[in-house]
């Protein structure tokens, strides 16, 4: 009878385990772990948040006539206290945090659906695809709401609505392809994503206790969704005068010499005439078809 080699068998255990995930950190990977759900759970709260007030512009004006409602939503947001603090903290480092580590997770993972095709193997699969999708969709979300120039940049004063559906209806595919693949992923991974933060902290450490939050979760993936759909909507259905465009389009050629037209009339009055002067030339080379239909 023979016996396996202890140090051959310690060696082949060793090797095993170094074919597994890597240990970033060494004995801080855990650490490292709590962390990427942690952010993953802060930024998926700032998520709902940011679709539910999204989800104001199918609802346009409410009573009588003035801003929209989702525009006294953004006022609100931007009249916060230490807002540029409160995004960085709460919402980028997070998220940068959770993208990074991300990013690590899902190129040294190996997917086994192969070998076996469990139902929530096929969900950590598409956990993955998801996050892939995001990492593009948020860029070009972001990028192209900060530094997307005239018709896609976010213009929060005043003409957030506008500035908002004349990023939508740019181009076709940007409503048709982007935005509804860029939902669905993330709905999707955020949903899933709060079901295994439950079973990473140890919420739920039964199986009832993981069918009942998964049942919870399959609520939060319907609702972000339709909230998410209803701006998409709202956006595309949102009505955008030539006049207004042209607005838009200068502000966001030079936001910092943009004030609100509520905080002086003398300037907004000027403001327009020379606005009115040259609409015809800004439209004529820089507004899409798709905006002006």
């Amino acid at each position: 009878m023979t016996t396996a080699n202890p140090p051959a068998a310690a060696s082949a255990k060793k090797s095993a385990g170094s074919s597994a995930l890597p240990m970033i950190g060494g004995q801080y990977h855990f650490l490292f772990r709590r962390l990427h759900s942690l952010t993953g759970i802060l930024f998926g709260g700032y998520i709902v948040v940011h679709l539910l007030v999204n989800a104001t512009l199918l609802e346009g004006t409410r009573g009588a006539a003035g801003a929209t409602v989702f525009q006294q939503q953004v006022d609100k947001i931007h009249s916060l206290p230490w807002l540029i603090a409160i995004e960085w903290t709460a919402i980028l480092m997070p998220l940068i945090y959770h993208t990074i580590y991300g990013i690590y997770i899902t190129v040294t993972g190996v997917p086994n659906v192969g070998n076996y095709g469990f139902t929530k193997n096929w969900f950590y699969l598409a956990q993955r695809v998801s996050a892939i999708i995001l990492v593009f969709f948020i860029a070009f979300h972001v990028i192209s709401m900060k530094m997307g120039g005239t018709i896609f940049t976010f213009v929060p004063h005043t003409y957030a609505t506008e500035s908002t559906a004349m990023h939508l209806q740019a181009f076709w595919w940007v409503w048709a392809i982007v935005y509804p693949i860029g939902i669905l992923a993330g709905t999707f991974h955020l949903s899933n994503g709060f079901w295994t933060a439950a079973i990473t902290w140890g919420l739920t450490t039964t199986k009832t206790a993981q069918k009942r939050w998964g049942l919870a979760c399959i609520g939060l993936f319907g609702f972000t969704t339709a909230c998410g759909f209803a701006a998409l909507i709202g956006g595309v259905r949102a009505p955008i005068d030539e006049e207004t465009a042209a607005i838009v389009m200068q502000v966001q050629e030079n936001p910092h010499g943009h004030h609100d037209e509520s905080s002086s009339t003398e300037h907004g009055t000027a403001h327009e005439a020379d606005v009115e002067s040259a609409v015809d030339d800004v439209l004529a080379e820089q507004l899409p078809d798709s905006v002006t239909e």
